[in-house]
């Protein structure tokens, strides 16, 4: 068992989506630096920074939500255990932003985007093609409303990290 320094230690209450809710605990440096990371690669992202309808490819969004699975894996095994994997924890909220929040839109559109993609024509432009697409609504739609879910978590992340 790790002994935690109470002098170090911070309290935190935050509100996170994804079925996680309210959580309140006593943040150590080790959870504040890996909740730094977590909120620097978030803010950095297409992941909270709206995506017009006019801008950006779906292709290059989704792909930007996946390679937070590999980046968020990373900080929280460079931060140990320490970081825990209870719910109240930054690495329990981190697994389950991944696994309830990620997870199911990337299952669901990646397959279909990439048998979209399949058929472009030669002459057309990835862009254009993606407009062409009768789908492309639909996932604008649900990666706005992951957006102002993962900004939440954002949120949190800076407060649980002293930022906020």
């Amino acid at each position: 068992m790790v002994k935690r320094d109470p002098a170090k230690l911070k309290k935190v209450s935050v509100t996170i989506p994804f079925g996680i809710g309210s959580a309140e605990w006593e943040a150590d440096p080790a959870e504040r630096k890996a909740a730094w990371s977590l909120y620097v690669e978030l803010v950095t992202r297409i992941a909270v920074q709206p995506l017009e309808i006019d801008q950006g490819l779906l292709r290059e969004a989704l792909t930007s939500l996946y390679n937070l699975f590999g980046t968020t894996r990373q900080i929280l095994k460079e931060a140990g255990p320490d970081v825990g994997i209870s719910h109240n924890s930054v690495g329990g909220i981190a697994i389950t932003v991944l696994n309830k929040g990620l997870r199911p839109l990337l299952a669901k559109w990646h397959p279909l985007l990439q048998t979209w993609e399949s058929q472009r024509p030669p002459h057309l432009s990835p862009k254009a093609h993606e407009q062409n697409w009768s789908e492309e609504k639909n996932l604008r739609n649900e990666l706005e409303s992951l957006r102002k879910d993962l900004e939440q978590y954002a949120n949190a992340l800076a407060v649980i990290a002293g930022v906020q």
